[in-house]
């Protein structure tokens, strides 16, 4: 039975019209589902993007692009600060240097104890940032703010030095202040965790390295503390550390030229964990080194040198064997600090060269028997190496060189 078109019980046959909104409520929805250009959620109960909103927050609070290849990494723990500031141990009456102030984040708690802080900074912007900080404050006026590299710049005269130090001149910075002629009272430096270590390291140890003898030899280094990477912003790819540098000054100072002492660390420390008979003997390119060095202090002293050719001697000068070579006679650790003018040497004397045809002479045997009577006769560390080898043996080394007419400055 066919139900009657009057009959209530059945719905209406017109169904176009509920297609049509059908259709039309469909294409709403895909509106709707359109991602928003502004980041706002696409209906009022969906919670915000964690992404958004922290782009959001960069967008409002970076003020500049830090620039990271100069080593800006701006310390924003502020407990942090204060302990490196709490670890200067300063003075009402104090100068400070600081290195790198950045934002400011050290400086403001620096001036707050100190009588003067001067600021060496080498980006305008944040030169600018770090005056505009104390800026229709007391503290202005005890402010002083130095643009340009620390490293190339005259520094006025300063009693302690504070820094959270851009990673890349590390080295520079610390020899510079060692240097001086009336060295700071104290230095509290931060420096990559590495760094840190190589300064405090002790013969034996596997950072044990030049760095770490020419430092210590100079001053007294503490380890403080451990900084993480993520109390930077940016945070840098390694951790860091805080360590005090204290010089020795007065009668602990050692009378000893800088040149001297270096220049036969360098050879020493051109292979640490070879003996100091391969170092010295076993390099063509030490012994021609010293032997220019011999000629040079014969000079000045008028003795006469033997240029006379060696009678058995068919042999090219620089037909020296390395005793332990295991590779380029001249190899670094890569762990090792060296300046950029030894490596492009190193470069250098990779390249194969022709054999030479210089002949052997008197001088050259006599530079070869004084190094070999210094190395086993005199001190007898000719079968020590390096990484062993505390300041005390490389005093006595650099004294024999000395007494055979051996200089290196």
């Amino acid at each position: 039975m066919s139900p009657s078109p009057h009959d209530k019980r059945f719905p209406s046959r017109l169904t176009v019209p509920t297609i049509h909104v059908c259709l039309v409520s469909s294409q709403a929805m895909a509106k709707v589902k359109t991602p928003k250009r502004s980041g706002a959620s696409s209906t009022p109960y969906e919670r915000p993007s964690k992404s958004a909103a922290a782009a959001a927050a960069a967008a409002k609070n970076n003020v500049f692009k830090f620039n990271t290849n100069v080593g800006q990494h701006i310390l924003k723990n502020p407990g942090v600060s204060d302990a490196i500031v709490e670890k200067a141990f300063l003075k009402p009456t104090d100068t400070v240097l600081e290195v790198g102030p950045g934002t400011g984040n050290l400086t403001v708690r620096i001036l707050e104890r100190a009588k003067k802080c001067i600021c060496v900074e080498l980006d305008p912007r944040m030169a600018a940032e770090v005056t505009k900080r104390v800026q229709g404050t007391p503290e202005q006026k005890k402010l002083e703010v130095m643009l340009g590299d620390v490293i190339k710049t005259e520094l006025p005269a300063f009693d302690v030095c504070i820094s959270n130090t851009p990673y890349q001149i590390s080295s520079p910075l610390v020899f510079k202040l060692l240097a001086m002629p009336n060295p700071p009272r104290t230095s509290v430096l931060m420096f990559q965790r590495e760094f840190a270590l190589r300064l405090t390291a002790r013969p034996g140890e596997t950072l044990y390295c030049r760095l770490s003898v020419n430092a210590q030899f100079w001053a007294k280094i503490t380890h403080i503390m451990k900084v993480g990477k993520n109390n930077f912003r940016p945070p840098p790819q390694v951790e860091s550390s805080v360590v005090r540098i204290e010089p020795k000054i007065g009668k602990d100072r050692p009378n000893i030229s800088w040149d001297e002492w270096d220049g036969v660390l360098r050879v020493c420390f051109v292979r640490k964990n070879k003996t100091l008979r391969a170092n010295w003997l076993g390099t063509k390119e030490v012994v021609s080194m010293v032997e220019r060095n011999y000629r040079t202090w014969c000079a000045m002293n008028g003795v006469a040198v033997d240029e006379s050719i060696v009678e058995d001697g068919d042999d090219a000068v620089g037909d020296d064997v390395d005793m332990e070579a295991d590779g380029d006679a001249m190899a670094v650790d890569e762990d090792e600090e060296v300046p950029d003018f030894f490596k492009e040497r190193q470069q250098q004397s990779s390249v194969p060269k022709t054999k030479s045809k210089r002949k052997k002479t008197r001088v050259h045997e006599l530079v070869r028997e004084k190094i070999r009577k210094v190395l086993e006769d005199v001190t007898e560390l000719a079968d020590k190496r390096a990484g062993k080898c505390d300041e005390t043996d490389f005093l006595r080394l650099l004294h024999a060189f000395n007494e055979e007419g051996i200089h290196f400055s």
